[in-house]
């Protein structure tokens, strides 16, 4: 990685400390789910691969999902030279665009006796910040095999590198992670103590991702075998 793209200290830093809280990143209810801890905010990002990736265009609110890829404290999102958030960036007055990246895990739908407090299990992070277009030949590389990774750990270097062609009609995001938080619900129902006697079943339906056999590509060479990274999966 050049020194362009995330410095020695940010990756010394990287797994300890806190994010610095503000006023976007305190949440106006349930204060007590909300986390600022590095490492745990790093683990939900790590653990998926698609966010929503939130703008203004034209005055009006857009929200995009896309998939991103993180190396140390900045945040990459995929995207084609020709779409909205590119263009965004690139028609800014200032370098960059504001953005609001979301990512979110759900692992478990919470029964309660009354409707009212139904709910969810989940880990989520908000990242808020500026989006910038990766230009430098050798973030962009590295970045592209950040999200190739994030989806299916160690894809990347099993698979053809981005020819020219395909590098000029791919662009990538930049978000550093500075203005960031996590919000977390663990648990069973929260119901009233008058309810607790009601004959409705209460409790948590867990909820997680399911991987298939994977299935070879009708053109698929002989004698190719499943790779290690997938079986494990």
């Amino acid at each position: 990685m050049p020194s362009s793209t995330v410095s020695p200290t940010a990756v010394e830093q990287a797994g300890a400390g806190q994010y610095e809280r503000t006023e976007r990143t305190t949440p106006t209810r349930s204060r007590d789910r909300a986390s600022y801890d590095r490492a745990h905010i790093h683990a939900i990002l790590d653990a998926g691969y698609v966010c929503h990736l939130g703008f203004v265009r034209d005055g009006a609110p857009v929200v995009l999902p896309t998939l991103y890829g993180r190396i140390g404290e900045r945040l990459y999102v995929h995207g084609s030279t020709g779409s909205r958030p590119l263009r965004a960036a690139g028609e800014a007055e200032e370098p960059g665009m504001p953005v609001c990246v979301t990512v979110t895990h759900v692992d478990g739908l919470v029964l309660a006796r009354s409707a009212f407090h139904h709910s969810l299990n989940y880990r989520s992070v908000v990242v808020h910040g500026t989006a910038r277009r990766v230009t430098d030949p050798a973030e962009l590389s590295a970045a592209l095999d950040a999200l190739v990774d994030q989806v299916v750990p160690g894809r990347a270097a099993d698979s053809r590198p981005a020819s020219a062609k395909e590098l000029a009609a791919t662009a990538v995001l930049r978000i550093d992670l500075e203005e960031v938080s996590a919000k977390v619900r663990t648990g069973g129902p929260n119901d009233d103590p008058e309810d607790l006697a009601l004959p409705y079943w209460s409790g948590v339906v867990p909820v997680a991702p399911a991987y298939g056999a994977p299935v070879p590509a009708d053109d698929l060479a002989p004698g190719i075998a499943v790779p290690d990274y997938l079986t494990g999966r």
